[in-house]
């Protein structure tokens, strides 16, 4: 993977306004940005899954209720069989990739392994595909006003309810009810 920048380890907030069915009300951790797009995971999004189905898809199992029960996300529209675990702190993992200081993604079925026998990150999320964006799209939609951004928070990322990480992360700006803000740019 490539180096981040630009909005890395930031998240995305979805406006109101944004009508698109697989971003409304959505909070996006964006992983990578650059010159050639960008790349993140959805965190209040979940599946129809849990992670003991998905570890019994690739014939795998966990003894451990709380890791058999664990929810799992859907990361984004862009290849939704693909899995990305988005853990804190990090790890030698096969395919890893650090965003943070303190996060870090991996790709690979050794971390799962991990997980499924209890000896994972202390924190993480499992999430099945991303949401990927072209050189400049992004941009573009901040433009148009259809995200918010802030910094990243482990506590949302890890701790908090799905269904109050939007509302959460737009409180890390101030905004204490997203569904008042206004879906237009203005100029002073």
């Amino acid at each position: 993977m490539h180096e981040t920048s630009g909005l890395a380890n930031q998240l995305l907030i979805a406006m109101p306004a944004l009508r698109d069915s697989n971003f409304a009300r959505s909070v996006t951790f964006v992983c990578q940005h650059g010159e050639d797009g960008a790349m993140g995971l959805q965190i209040n999004r979940l599946s129809e899954y849990r992670l003991g189905d998905l570890l019994d898809q690739m014939s795998m199992r966990s003894d451990l209720t709380d890791v058999n029960d664990a929810p799992v996300l859907i990361g984004g529209p862009v290849q939704p069989e693909r899995g990305f675990v988005l853990h804190s702190p990090h790890g030698e993992w096969e395919s890893s990739f650090r965003i943070s200081e303190r996060i870090s993604v991996t790709t690979s079925r050794d971390i799962l392994a991990a997980i499924a026998e209890g000896n994972g990150p202390r924190q993480s999320l499992v999430t099945l595909g991303y949401s990927g964006w072209s050189a400049g799209q992004i941009e573009q939609e901040l433009r148009e006003n259809a995200w918010l951004t802030a910094p990243a928070s482990e506590q949302i990322l890890f701790e908090t309810p799905l269904d109050r990480r939007w509302q959460a992360a737009a409180a890390i700006l101030g905004v204490s009810d997203l569904v008042q803000l206004a879906g237009y740019v203005g100029n002073a």
